[in-house]
Formats: structure tokens, C-alpha cells, sequence
């Protein structure tokens, strides 16, 4: 499966966001943004001109594909099911991204990062409702719960990120045992809730799509 491989902070001092794509480092002194570097490229100032309508589009996709660690295609294709499901798209659209296997280990606090928890799952760590699934994509339903296995348990990365859990809780929609390591998902979370994205406008997703 193709993926990125580049420089991940890159992505952040592109959107001038931080997008939590490293964890503890993203909240550490050695957080780019921290330092006030600028946006890549040879000469940034040149292209902070006033946006069309259409980059601020583009700019919001980026943003928000990125964030969910995605690339492209398999962005599209989540809007796509979004687009042919009842209800309001944008909103349809944050919570096909939200059950995703992957986010919802990262929401959990198993993982300090999306990508991380790729990791974790695709190397066979992850349990759905007592069953190995090793696939990042794979849907979460409410009462799904969501574990650790027995084994992996005590890896450092997935303890280093349960200390998580007592500093800054869980999203609402999902409730945690960190003694046991396992988790459930209480509930499709509403767009109120997604607190982390409060600043992120996904009708502009939807009207970027939709041309």
C-alpha cells in the first residue's frame, strides 16, 4: 500500500497548524511551530497573497487529509461514501474519518498518533471485538470494542501513550479501561464533539469536491 514517507513536520509548517502527526514531539520545544519557522519552500512571503476561492479549498482538503494521515485516493473515496449517504456530507464525512481503525486506536489513547497506530495494527497488536484485524481502514461500529492483544500490552509506545489518557481524557464517544488496555465505541460522534476540529470548515472539503 503506497503511503508518505517524507518529512511529516513539513506538513504542519505548510499548513501553519499543528496537526499531531508526531504526539508528544508536536507539544515539545521541538515542534517547528514552536520555533516560528515559516512554511516551506524557497521564498514563502512571495505566495501569502490573498487566497481564491479555490486555494482556500484546496488548502482545507490538504489540511484535513492530512491530519487524518490519508493519502488521496483513499480520501476521495471516504467522501465519495459521505457524498451517497443521507444527511448532512461534511458532517457524514468526519465521522466515516472517525471510525476509521486506525483514528479510533489513536482516540483510545493507544497510540500517540495516527500513524502509530497504523503500525500497531497492521503488525497484528489490535483486537476488534476479540478478533486480530490488521487493517487501518476497518470500520468501527457503535458497542465495537477495541483492545489491545494480551501480549502487546505492555510495549512502551502503548504505555507511553495510555499516560495520556489521565492528562487529558477521552473524546466522548469512546470510554477506555487503561488497566485492561481495551476500549469501546460508544457512539457516531456528533460534529459538536470532535473538539480538535473546531477550526476546521469541511463544507469548503465538500464544495472542493463537489465541482
Amino acid at each position: 500500500m503506497a503511503r508518505y514517507t517524507g518529512p511529516v513536520c513539513r506538513m504542519c509548517r505548510a499548513e501553519q497548524r499543528k496537526l499531531m502527526l508526531k504526539g508528544a514531539r508536536c507539544m515539545s520545544d521541538k515542534c517547528p511551530l514552536n520555533k516560528k519557522r515559516g512554511a516551506p519552500g524557497k521564498d514563502p512571503k512571495t505566495r501569502a497573497g490573498k487566497q481564491s476561492e479555490y486555494g482556500l479549498q484546496l488548502s482545507e482538503k490538504q489540511k484535513l487529509r492530512r491530519m487524518y494521515g490519508l493519502l488521496e485516493k483513499q480520501f476521495r473515496l471516504t467522501f465519495d461514501r459521505a457524498a451517497r449517504k443521507s444527511g448532512v456530507t461534511g458532517e457524514n464525512f468526519l465521522q466515516l474519518l472517525e471510525r476509521r481503525l486506525d483514528n479510533v486506536v489513536y482516540r483510545m489513547h493507544f497510540a500517540v498518533s495516527r500513524s502509530q497506530a497504523r503500525q500497531l495494527i497492521s503488525h497484528g497488536h489490535v483486537l476488534v471485538n476479540g478478533k486480530s484485524v490488521n487493517i487501518p481502514v476497518y470500520e468501527i461500529k457503535v458497542g465495537d470494542v477495541v483492545e489491545i492483544k494480551e501480549k502487546s500490552k505492555r510495549l512502551p509506545v502503548v504505555q507511553d501513550a495510555l499516560n495520556e489518557v489521565s492528562k487529558s481524557g477521552t473524546m466522548p464517544w469512546v470510554s477506555v479501561d487503561v488497566d485492561a488496555v481495551k476500549g469501546t465505541f460508544n457512539a457516531i460522534p456528533r460534529r459538536d464533539e470532535i473538539s480538535d476540529l473546531a477550526d476546521i470548515k469541511e463544507q469548503l472539503v465538500v464544495e472542493f469536491y463537489s465541482k
